[in-house]
């Protein structure tokens, strides 16, 4: 449906509630008058039942759980008290000439007494639930998405080592490269102002694939040699330097390799620090 199909059926809409008020505002006059209100408060009065029907329609659309299903049943209670009324005003021909007797609106006693009750306690509930649902519309929050509020706390909790890794490991892939291009066959290890140069150069994204010749020829060590060797280079280093960027470095590994193996060290420190105080 397009936009203005929207604007006319939502006019439409208002039409008919409009037409429908006017109906429903003469016979809640009428009634108003039969309890003993005066003509402006007789005039007000079809305000204070479907105007809380209005409000609490609004505050059904805004709101959600259980206030959403309070404000349901105060629209639905409020509907059946203003049908009611408007069907007593329909048997009851002498509220529309205004010469019935002064809070009469059955034969029965029993009968008048409780649509007069029901007539009269409509204002109060009008002040009590109205404030209600305008309490509860103005503090109501908003559901957050929960994909959303996840990559934001994920975001939040990641260390700063840990968000410029990536950034190191193509400053180190740029250096291979170029250390690769060489003459020369020695190590980038063994040529401090080559491996100085590349980390100070701003990194570059590849263009394209790297060719084969260019490619590290190091082998590919799994994670229970890293772990192993891993354990002789940090085995005096304190708890608070196994940071995944100090074991990538001293390992010469991915940031992601890094990360695993500083967790099963920590895993191993807290587990040999565990049984020593049990022993």
């Amino acid at each position: 449906m397009n936009r203005n199909a929207k604007i006319l059926l939502v006019l439409a809409l208002v039409a008919v509630v409009g037409m429908a008020f006017r109906v429903s505002w003469n016979a809640l006059r009428d009634v108003a008058r039969a309890i003993g209100a005066d003509e402006t408060a007789a005039t007000l009065y079809p305000f204070v039942v479907d105007g809380l029907m209005a409000l609490a329609l609004v505050a059904a659309l805004v709101l959600t759980g259980d206030a959403r299903k309070f404000a349901l049943r105060v629209l639905a209670s409020y509907t059946l008290a203003s049908l009611v009324l408007n069907y007593v005003h329909g048997l009851v021909p002498d509220l529309h000439s205004e010469s019935i007797g002064w809070s009469r609106l059955a034969d029965g006693d029993w009968t008048n007494w409780i649509l007069v009750l029901l007539a009269t306690s409509l204002p109060v509930g009008s002040i009590y639930f109205g404030s209600d649902l305008v309490a509860k519309v103005l503090h109501h929050q908003p559901p957050i998405d929960p994909a959303e509020h996840e990559s934001t706390q994920t975001a939040a909790n990641r260390s700063t080592s840990d968000q410029d890794e990536p950034l190191i490991e193509e400053t180190v892939t740029t250096a291979e490269v170029v250390s690769s291009h060489t003459s020369v066959v020695e190590p980038i290890e063994a040529r401090p102002h080559l491996a100085v140069a590349a980390e100070s150069t701003r990194p570059r994204r590849a263009t394209g694939r790297v060719p084969q010749a260019a490619r590290s020829s190091r082998p590919t060590r799994t994670d229970v040699e890293l772990l192993a060797e891993a354990r002789g280079l940090t085995e005096s280093w304190p708890i608070e330097k196994l940071t995944g960027e100090g074991i990538r470095k001293a390992l010469r590994t991915s940031p992601a390799k890094a990360r695993i193996v500083r967790e099963a060290l920590k895993a191993e420190r807290e587990r040999d620090d565990a049984a020593a105080v049990a022993g």
